[in-house]
């Protein structure tokens, strides 16, 4: 009887630590949860250069700090610089490029009247069935079907922009908690090793499949975007079509959704100046587009990410899209990196099923 009451007692203790352990983890979560962006980037860029800093403590052995401090300079340099230096310069090409459009410089009705004229009879009826028979018509339809995320963007933007000096905060606050990570991150890896209530075995394939995407992530899509943005930027520079850096950066950004990608800030310029009369110029422009930028995506990703880490491309699509409405630019690496590691739960699950080999094979 005794025996039975202290075991009661037991699991009584039991359970509220448990309950506790819960309680106090969400408390955490939630007083970081305004720092989660740049938790999430300070955990990024700590895995990303974590080779680089046991490559610095090699060669200084028993000094952390340094090593730490180091690549975090290095850091600065290499993504934080020159991230700045290119905003001010995508800010300046925006505002001069709008400048042109409200002097004449630029006359978007007219170009649209053009590129309208130059087109066959046939797609001229279809865009008049579509509604689109002029450039009022073009701008009340973009108007009615994007306004609700012009809306969501505009909320972002204005949020991101509303203090600079939030900004410089969430910077310290990845850069500091960058440098622990490149000291301590290894024992802090060995700690939650040991406290994940997993089996070893599951446990690390976890941890290892969510440092592979990471990297994977970065290197085989950053890497690539930054690469598509550079060459398209310069195509466009070349061909003397106005705001090349502004294009550049969008083709940079949409080279993140595999599939379509760059292509939809590139075929329709090409289409515009083949309608347009500029018939060379639209014939390098999508010989650029499919055989330069589209060809860095398929052969620098394999190498970058290696083809046995790679997420079929429509999951990285579909997932890119819903990080993206959920958790806004986070996503980008947010949403692959819960695509890969639900992959590779169930390839857990799979495998300890795998026993059941005396059923046949699923047909239909």
């Amino acid at each position: 009887m005794e025996r039975q009451s202290r075991h009661r007692r037991t699991q009584i203790e039991d359970g509220v630590f448990v309950a506790l352990v819960v309680l106090v983890s969400i408390a955490f979560a939630l007083v970081v949860e305004p720092f989660f962006g740049a938790i999430l980037w300070g955990v990024i860029v700590a895995i990303l250069f974590i080779p680089v800093n046991q490559g610095l403590l090699k060669l200084i052995p028993g000094h952390r700090n340094s090593a730490a401090l180091l690549t975090l300079l290095l850091i600065i340099a290499i993504v934080i610089v020159p991230a700045i230096i290119l905003s001010i310069a995508l800010v300046q090409e925006a505002t001069a490029l709008y400048a042109q459009i409200n002097v004449g410089k630029i006359n978007i009705p007219h170009m649209f009247a053009q590129f309208q004229a130059a087109l066959p009879d046939w797609a001229s009826i279809g865009l008049r069935r579509l509604g689109i028979s002029n450039f009022a018509a073009v701008q009340r339809l973009l108007t009615d079907g994007l306004t609700a995320s012009f809306r969501t963007v505009a909320a972002q933007a204005f949020l991101i922009g509303q203090s600079a000096f939030s900004f410089l905060i969430a910077l310290t606050v990845m850069l500091y908690l960058t440098f622990f990570l490149l000291r301590d991150g290894l024992d802090l890896a060995r700690k939650l090793d040991r406290a994940a209530p997993l089996r070893v075995l599951h446990r690390r394939a976890l941890m290892r499949q969510f440092v592979i995407v990471i990297r994977a992530t970065i290197k085989g899509s950053i890497v690539v975007a930054i690469l598509q943005g550079l060459i398209g930027g310069l195509v466009f520079g070349a061909l003397g079509i106005s705001g090349a850096l502004l294009w550049g950066v969008m083709m940079g950004f949409f080279s993140l959704l595999p599939a379509v990608g760059t292509g939809l800030i590139w075929a329709p310029v090409a289409i515009y100046l083949l309608a347009t009369g500029a018939i060379w110029k639209g014939l390098i422009l999508i010989f650029c587009g499919m055989f330069v930028i589209g060809m860095v995506d398929n052969l620098l990703r394999p190498i970058l990410v290696g083809r046995d880490t790679r997420i079929p491309d429509y999951v990285v699509l579909i997932t890119t899209l819903g990080g993206l409405q959920l958790f806004g630019f986070n996503g980008i690496v947010i949403g692959p990196v819960i695509a890969a590691l639900f992959i590779a739960t169930w390839q857990i699950v799979i495998r300890t099923r795998s026993h059941e080999a005396g059923a046949p094979p699923l047909t239909f």
